[in-house]
């Protein structure tokens, strides 16, 4: 669950895009939506079928 409020500034949240990038010994880039960016000071915020894609990059084929 993606708070309302940042944990570190309690700046305010805000839908957005990024591009996760790994890197160890195979090279994978997927843009990712459906998260959440402070306004103040950039923390991201994963929703849960986000973090799932990312542990799926990760684990590898």
């Amino acid at each position: 669950m993606i708070p309302e409020r940042c944990t570190f500034c309690k700046g305010t949240l805000h839908e957005g895009k990024t591009e996760f990038i790994a890197s160890e010994t195979r090279s994978s880039s997927s843009k990712m939506s459906l998260l959440s960016v402070c306004d103040h000071c950039d923390e991201v915020y994963y929703g849960a079928d986000v973090s799932r894609k990312i542990e799926a990059v990760m684990r590898g084929p």
